[in-house]
């Protein structure tokens, strides 16, 4: 055995690696990408600091112009790759969201919380918090875990005890997977009842592990006495993330324009 390679304490693989010297070692796609105007779609992007203090920042996406003082919705979108990898400057999330805005004609603010386990959670939810605060809508990174198996996680032995591991990891403070922040359906956790908005859309794939997480939450959200409306999307045959990797698929583009319709229903209603 090679005594100087470093040791490995944590490994979700395809996400992040920890080494037993504290080092870091993210999986996921790093590239930097440049925020210019985009050729075909007219999309423009800027890159700006959102919280000076602790340089969190974000990028930001505006449509083409199409009529002037014309009023848009706004997008917050939280980028996957588990709390501790990824970022919008990624040419994968680059895209999407230009795809995204394009389509929709919306303007998005993709936010670049810190990551565990640098910082773990709740760092994440604090600086996705600060610039969500005053917005409509948002999608993206967050998931939804539990700890007793439900529908097909209890198929997927592996797929469930990667999970089950990964919550702890992300918050050893609360290491629970009961907790609300990851299961907001927990009896630990708050009444749905009070959901600070209108409107919910729950995407979910069909083949994905997290699949009966997103239709749990719609149920639960259904029959919680919330005011609102909330509507569900399955996509037939598609895994965890697909609408990332190839957005020229039919599929994705059916949820993009699912999205679209959604963001911009009700156009004057404050959220």
């Amino acid at each position: 055995m090679d005594s100087s390679k470093p040791e490995v304490a944590t490994e979700f693989p395809g996400i992040i690696r920890v080494y037993k010297d504290g080092h870091v070692e993210r999986l996921i796609e790093a590239e930097f990408v440049p925020p210019p105007t985009h050729p075909k779609t007219g999309v423009s992007s800027k890159d700006i600091i959102i919280i000076p203090e602790s340089n969190v920042s974000a990028r930001l996406f505006l449509p083409k112009p199409t009529y002037p003082n014309q009023k848009l919705p706004l997008l917050v979108y939280f980028n996957r790759g588990a709390f501790c990898d990824s970022s919008p400057f990624t040419p994968k999330y680059s895209n999407y969201l230009n795809a995204l805005v394009a389509e929709a004609n919306v303007i998005a603010v993709s936010v670049n919380y810190r990551k565990a386990p640098e910082h773990p959670i709740p760092t994440a939810y604090e600086d996705s918090w600060a610039k969500r605060a005053a917005t409509w809508d948002s999608f993206g990174a967050p998931i939804f875990l539990g700890s007793e198996p439900i529908g097909s996680e209890a198929l997927n032995q592996d797929g469930k005890a990667v999970l089950d591991r990964l919550w702890p990891f992300l918050c050893p403070a609360n290491p629970d997977n009961n907790d609300p922040r990851v299961n907001p359906i927990s009896t630990d956790g708050p009444s749905l009842v009070g959901l600070g908005c209108r409107r919910v859309l729950v995407c979910v794939a069909e083949k994905d592990v997290l699949r009966d997480r997103g239709w749990r939450y719609y149920e639960a959200l259904g029959r919680s006495g919330w005011m609102g409306v909330v509507e569900i999307m399955e996509t037939d045959g598609e895994g965890h993330g697909f609408h990332l990797n190839d957005l020229d698929c039919e599929k994705a583009k059916g949820l993009i324009t699912r999205l679209a319709a959604f963001y911009n229903r009700d156009m004057t209603s404050n959220f």
